[in-house]
């Protein structure tokens, strides 16, 4: 906490902490050092948090402070902010005060209130799915489980202490370090008696990897680059021997469906795959001394951009970690593929991005880096490093997508990435966003009533 920053009140964060931790207000204060009337106090937020219990707590149950942070909340704010701008709630006249006093007085009641609208948004997507695939002569798609594993990482603040160890370990036993690729093909067949073969594409019948249990194989196809080849590999060993602890970790993510937790597992498993080829001490260090220069990183562990993008986003180990980032991966019909806001950014959930966030720049220009400075409408300001990513399709053809890691600007003297003066006006939405200016306005905000000028015509299609 630094000088003119404003005061910190977490009380029913510091609540639900202790209550986890199944300690009372006594046994919590001593653990902080404090007295159990100040407690108290800090509970009802009677008074702000200080650098001294930041910093106990910290030491005592080693978490990151961040989370105490009112930036940790903006997904959350942001889902509510969504919820309360919904046509249905209009009467209710909910502002952003209002918003934010409910995340932080009854954080779980908020939490609750967001994952209802959104299961009410789902379920009306699926019924307008339902209609129309009957009237076609078809079923409806069921809901998918994509948000329910994001929402999971993104608690976890997308780092698995348990898997770094144990990718350390898996890491540890191999022969050569210099030849990646070698040594997990080694290990594989030293260990699992499995060779390692490429096939074209008609043999792997669209997959990019298959184990063959019978035939002791593991299956590769041959459009995968070298990089892509590292990770398979890795990825096949660690659901060889790392399986326990995968089962372990997707256990402890309550209220996913099953579909969700099987996907959130194989998420995991690449997640452990990557801390394989970037471990995370060697890896943090390497990006602290070149500035977090992605190509730097990218060539010095022979990894790809989006490799090391989605590994910039783990560095959140206590007493080593990195700068805090989002990450975003978009096709060229702007559908978001990956997405990970890390308590750093908020996404909307549905109504598309902000066509003033210049990612589509990057399929333009793929050869370049597309730095750009952001500022949402609350004033908070970001640095997005954007790049267009190339893969091998089965036809012959390549499929392209942009991918962009970002950080709050205030990070921004620790990036070899400088965005310079300007810092374009975005928004997270068009249906989110009350910015009455916006020349690229696609959609009038659902908060504000349209005002109709047959006479005018701003720059804005939308006048409200």
């Amino acid at each position: 906490m630094v000088a003119g920053q404003e005061k910190l009140f977490a009380g029913a964060r510091l609540r639900r902490m202790r209550r986890d931790l199944s300690q009372t207000q006594a046994q919590f204060a001593e653990s902080l050092g404090v007295s159990p009337s100040y407690l108290n106090l800090l509970e009802r937020n009677q008074r702000p948090v200080t650098a001294r219990v930041l910093l106990a707590l910290s030491q005592v149950f080693d978490i990151d402070v961040r989370e105490f942070a009112a930036e940790s909340d903006r997904q959350l704010i942001a889902d509510l902010t969504e919820a309360a701008s919904d046509p249905v709630l209009r009467g209710a006249d909910l502002d952003r005060r209002d918003v934010s006093e409910l995340a932080d007085a009854h954080p779980r009641a908020a939490e609750a209130l967001a994952r209802l609208y959104q299961a009410y948004r789902d379920t009306s997507a699926a019924a307008a799915d339902l209609a129309t695939r009957a009237a076609e002569g078809g079923v409806a798609a069921g809901l998918s489980p994509l948000e329910e594993v994001r929402d999971a990482l993104d608690g976890k603040q997308n780092y698995f202490p348990t898997l770094e160890d144990e990718a350390e370990r898996l890491r540890a036993m191999l022969e050569d370090h210099a030849n990646l690729e070698t040594a997990l093909t080694q290990h594989l067949k030293s260990v699992h008696g499995a060779a390692v073969r490429a096939y074209d594409d008609e043999v792997m019948g669209g997959a990019l990897r298959r184990f063959d249990f019978h035939a002791r194989k593991l299956l590769l196809s041959d459009l995968l680059e070298p990089a892509a080849r590292a990770f398979h590999i890795a990825a096949a060993l660690v659901n060889l021997e790392m399986g326990e602890a995968l089962d372990e970790e997707a256990d402890r993510a309550a209220g996913l469906s099953d579909e969700a937790r099987g996907l959130y597992r194989v998420t995991l498993s690449s997640y452990a795959a990557a801390a394989i080829l970037m471990p995370y001490d060697a890896f943090q260090k390497a990006a602290e001394s070149v500035h977090y220069d992605i190509d730097a990183l990218r060539r010095r562990f022979n990894v790809s951009w989006e490799q090391v993008c989605h590994r910039l986003t783990t560095l959140n180990r206590q007493g080593a970690r990195g700068v805090p980032f989002f990450m975003i991966r978009i096709d060229q019909a702007g559908n978001i593929t990956k997405r990970f806001g890390g308590g750093v950014l908020a996404f909307a959930r549905s109504g598309g991005g902000c066509a003033r966030w210049r990612l589509f720049d990057a399929f333009r220009a793929p050869e370049r880096v597309q730095v750009q400075g952001l500022e949402l409408p609350d004033g908070a300001r970001f640095v997005s490093i954007a790049r267009a990513v190339t893969r091998q399709l089965p036809d012959g053809g390549a499929a392209m997508n942009a991918v962009a890691v970002g950080c709050e600007a205030k990070e921004a003297d620790r990036l070899v990435y400088k965005p310079g003066e300007t810092f374009t006006p975005v928004g997270l939405s068009c249906r989110l966003c009350e910015r009455a200016q916006c020349a690229e306005r696609a959609f009038p905000p659902l908060q504000r009533a349209l005002r109709i000028e047959p006479h005018v015509r701003g720059a804005a299609p939308f006048t409200f």
